[in-house]
C-alpha cells in the first residue's frame, strides 16, 4: 500500500465526512479510496473504444477560478468533431452547472472528459456515456 497526500477544500472535506459517518466508515482513508474505486468503475470505460457514443458531461465549476471560463470555452471550441451542445445554469453561491451533450468516437470523448474532469475550478463531473449502433441499411 502507497501513502498519498491529498488537500481538499473545506467544502469537500465536509462531504467527505458527511459520506464517512452516513455510511459508518472508521477512517478518512477507507472512505476515499472507496469512493476512487467508484469513481473508476462508473467511468466511461464500460463503452466499447471502437463504437461512437453520446454523452452528457455534467459539471458544477467556478467561474471566478482564473481563466477557467476561457479555457473551457476553447476546450469546445477546439473539439469541433464531438458536436458538443451546452447549457448553464448559474447556482447560489455563484458556482455555475454545465450540461454539455457530446457525440463522437469513444476516444476522443473519454479524451474530453477527462481533461474538462481535470481542469482547476472544476468540481461534481459526471458523464453518462450511451453507446450508439451503426445505422442498418
Amino acid at each position: 500500500m502507497q501513502r498519498v497526500t491529498l488537500t481538499f477544500d473545506d467544502d469537500l472535506m465536509a462531504e467527505i465526512d458527511r459520506f464517512m459517518e452516513s455510511r459508518g466508515y472508521s477512517n478518512r482513508s477507507e472512505a476515499v479510496r472507496d469512493l476512487a474505486r467508484a469513481g473508476l468503475v462508473h467511468g466511461i470505460e464500460a463503452v466499447g473504444e471502437t463504437r461512437d457514443c453520446v454523452a452528457t458531461l455534467t459539471y458544477v465549476f467556478d467561474p471566478e477560478t482564473r481563466e477557467l471560463s476561457k479555457r473551457l470555452a476553447a476546450a469546445f471550441r477546439d473539439r469541433p468533431g464531438l458536436g458538443a451542445t451546452r447549457l448553464q445554469r448559474p447556482l447560489p453561491g455563484g458556482e455555475v452547472l454545465e450540461v454539455a451533450l457530446l457525440e463522437g468516437p469513444t476516444p476522443a470523448v473519454r479524451a474530453f472528459v477527462e481533461a474538462v474532469q481535470a481542469e482547476r475550478g472544476v468540481r461534481h463531473g459526471r458523464a453518462v456515456v450511451v453507446p450508439v449502433s451503426a445505422a442498418a441499411d
